[in-house]
């Protein structure tokens, strides 16, 4: 069924580590997120942070009796339980860097063991597991070999490990000047040059420049009975998750590119030939999954639109693309969260309507005929092409045509027959309707019942939810009880489990009254639409203190996300909690490239655009001080990692506008940025701020450090000691430049810390850092 690879990861036995349930001195206001349920939706496993370190619990969900499965200090970042309920596979960060691996763990604490990412210098992320748990699929790191091209059998040379895209690589038309950086360009060729073959990084295929490394994604056994093996390699990728695998075993659902440039493949796995891909939306990595049969693959995809929506892709007998419809969307709103049941034959939705979820259950009707397997017997030939011709439920050829091929896929244009690995992408025809290729055309007599015999989804029900923001969705065996992550502005992240239409608080997750200290609750935001200089649209929340009349102006501070397609939503953020007990205001604004208002908002940054997200900050704080919010007098920025880098920009911008910055993790020179940061975080970060070597000038135009002099106020940096995303010498060189000049300029380092700060101890003395420094220069 898979080709197997020749080095592979092999699992590695590790001490077992599994706690006492009487952990010492748990935090009472602690998180807990990222369920993942076991096979009878008993039991789930979970990451919290009650003893200061978010690490790997398992529970009951309607029991107290929680237990720590994984003790050590290293931070974990993802968990999935295996569907037959043997394993618990997890991801974490050591010494809260950006360097991950992947463990596995028994439910009962015993078997721990390393599958991948042990090695220095490696990293390893997450996949699925197989459908009967066998196996888990996972990308790791490795060196891309450097060896002769490989000639095809069609006498062509093969110049790159990678799948074809299914858009073009020409992204200057999205807006400013912006390139990918090395790796494969991302080009679409006519059906007759696709089929390409995903091959094993260690065949003598070449793989991109020497040192470029390469991701491949395995299938490892966890008790390592079998030998791991090879489903798909990329050399210079930027990201490649395996999301799903179906039944058979024949398909893989796989998620690479750069950020703003995701796109799914579907990998016949006998032959690692990509079937069809299609553009998804950023965010959650989990993008979709198989029906049951295998006909019918789901995506959450913006292909079509502004927005994610739900799609349905229609497969042939050999996982071919027969066409596409949207099943499930919604006006001005992002799918930002798909899951489908454990029995494949309904899903959950999570939509986000202007930065609060709502969550809905939607049954779903795949494509009518079963997909055929392509096994071959035992130690025999695989079986020839020959699947049935499109039936019930299939898209039938233009009216007048030629009969579909032997293989039942629609013939070209002239009677020709496309290859078996055909990307049936949406074109636009005349008078800007798409059609499906082998669909008449549109001014030809058309079938439209054939659209109706695709996929499709039935009448969804929604859930009724105590808090503002889903971040999880975990499947149980009823499809109408999940398990749920739930954010909100008056509580710390909780699990909840939706059982027959009651939203119930899992008893290990902290109390909402255990949210903050006594004596200062929770404040609920307001949300704010602001009005850039050109006229676009913003968005933000307003958080005001406690105690102040409505028309007195207040000290502010503008806190300014990352990504930058990010999104602020309506959570409680100890951050803010913090400055509003000093007194301080503060509102977080979505400035131009954040997610949750369209595509067109979120690419309107690119390049050149970057200065008028910049004039975005000064508008946003001109806004609130016209509506008499805040004090012009008394305002100031911060952010973090793409915030950081605005805060630094800012203050260097428009000097006379705030009298202080926190900077936390930002980029305060781009091509020194370039220079140090992570091979693939260069490659998405080039697609938003330009290429390092054609576009220097832009840059450089860009960049804090290139207007230090206009640096007025004093600034405090912050930043992980162990961040290779932003590395620590982008916050030095600018503290460094500002004390050059006189300035009051601070940096605060924190131990065992990356990019994200997980560590209680470290968040806490962060937070009292930033305010004391804010309280400092804005009220004192």
């Amino acid at each position: 069924m898979w080709t197997e690879a020749g080095s592979a990861p092999e699992p590695v036995p590790l001490p077992d580590t599994a706690a006492p349930l009487d952990v010492p001195r748990p935090l009472i206001a602690h998180g807990c997120w990222y369920p993942s349920a076991d096979p009878d939706g008993r039991e789930v496993a979970f990451i919290c942070d009650r003893t200061g370190v978010p690490q790997l619990w398992v529970a009951p969900v309607d029991g107290e009796q929680a237990r720590l499965l994984d003790a050590d200090p290293d931070p974990v970042v993802e968990v999935s339980w295996s569907p037959d309920g043997r394993w618990i596979a997890y991801t974490t960060a050591p010494g809260g860097g950006e360097l991950t691996r992947v463990l596995c763990v028994r439910p009962d604490g015993t078997m721990r063991r390393l599958l991948a990412g042990g090695e220095p210098g490696a990293s390893a992320h997450l996949g699925c597991w197989s459908p009967d748990g066998s196996a888990v699929a996972v990308t790791v790191t490795e060196p891309a070999p450097v060896g002769p091209p490989r000639v095809e059998t069609d006498g062509t040379t093969a110049t790159t490990d990678t799948p074809v895209a299914a858009h073009t690589g020409d992204w200057t038309g999205r807006g400013g000047r912006a390139f990918l950086m090395g790796g494969t360009p991302l080009t679409s060729h006519p059906p007759e040059e696709r089929g390409n073959v995903v091959r094993p990084a260690h065949d003598g295929a070449p793989s991109g420049e020497p040192g470029q490394r390469t991701l491949a994604a395995y299938l490892v056994d966890p008790a390592g009975a079998a030998a791991s093996v090879l489903l798909a390699s990329e050399a210079g990728a930027p990201t490649l998750r395996v999301c799903a695998l179906s039944q058979d075993g024949e398909l893989a659902l796989v998620r690479r590119g750069p950020r703003g440039h995701r796109e799914a493949l579907v990998v016949r796995l006998r032959d690692r030939t990509v079937t069809g891909s299609l553009r998804v939306a950023d965010g959650d990595p989990w993008i979709g999954g198989f029906s049951p049969d295998g006909c019918t693959l789901w995506l959450r995809s913006d292909a079509e639109g502004e927005f994610a929506e739900l799609v349905a892709v229609r497969l042939g007998p050999r996982g071919q693309w027969r066409g596409r419809r949207v099943v499930a969307a919604r006006a001005g709103c992002d799918l930002e969260l798909l899951t489908l049941d454990r029995a494949g034959r309904s899903a959950l939705l999570a939509w986000n309507v202007r930065g609060v979820s709502e969550l809905e259950v939607t049954s779903l009707h795949p494509s009518t005929p079963a997909r055929e397997s392509t096994s071959p017997a035992a130690g025999g030939p695989p079986p020839a092409a020959g699947g049935p011709p499109p039936a019930a439920g299939g898209i039938p050829p233009a009216t007048g045509g030629p009969p579909p091929a032997a293989d039942g896929i629609p013939p070209a244009p002239g009677g020709a027959a496309l290859p078996g690995a055909t990307d049936l992408r949406a074109f636009t025809g005349p008078l800007g309707l798409r059609v499906f290729p082998g669909l008449p055309k549109p001014s030809e007599p058309r079938d439209l019942s054939a659209l109706s015999r695709l996929p499709a989804a039935g009448p969804a029900r929604a859930f009724a939810l105590p808090h503002e923001v889903v971040t999880r969705v975990a499947p149980t065996l009823d499809p109408y009880g999940p398990v749920v992550a739930l954010s909100g502005s008056p509580r710390r992240p909780g699990v909840w489990w939706l059982h027959e239409g009651v939203a119930l608080r899992t008893p290990w997750s902290a109390r909402d009254e255990d949210a903050v200290p006594g004596g200062r609750p929770p404040v609920r935001p307001v949300p704010l639409r602001p009005v850039a200089r050109d006229g676009l649209p913003l968005g933000g929340w307003y958080y005001r203190a406690a105690g102040r009349s409505p028309g007195e102006p207040a000290p502010c501070v503008l806190h300014l996300h990352g990504g930058p397609e990010e999104q602020e939503r309506p959570v409680l953020n100890p951050l803010y909690h913090e400055l509003l007990g000093r007194g301080v205001d503060v509102f977080a604004p979505d400035i131009r490239g954040s997610s949750g208002y369209g595509r067109s908002f979120v690419d309107a940054d690119l390049g050149e655009g970057r200065f008028a997200a910049l004039d975005d900050v000064a508008d946003c704080a001109a806004h609130v001080v016209v509506e008499g919010w805040a004090d012009p007098r008394r305002l100031a920025v911060m952010g973090r990692s793409y915030g950081g880098y605005l805060t630094m920009a800012s203050l260097v911008r428009h000097p006379e506008l705030f009298r202080t910055g926190v900077a936390v993790c930002g980029m305060s020179d781009l091509n020194t940025f370039f220079a140090g940061t992570e091979p693939w975080l260069a490659e998405s970060a080039a697609h938003k701020y330009g290429h390092p070597e054609r576009d220097r000038e832009l840059l450089r135009a860009l960049s804090p450090m290139s207007r230090i002099d206009a640096l007025r106020v004093p600034v405090l940096a912050v930043h992980g000691e162990h961040d290779t995303n932003v590395p620590v010498g982008e916050s030095e060189q600018f503290v460094r430049a500002a004390r050059e000049r006189g300035l009051d300029a601070e940096l605060l380092l924190l131990r065992q810390e990356g990019h994200e700060f997980r560590r209680a101890d470290n968040r806490r003395l962060f937070r009292r850092t930033a305010a004391d420094w804010i309280e400092r220069h804005l009220t004192g």
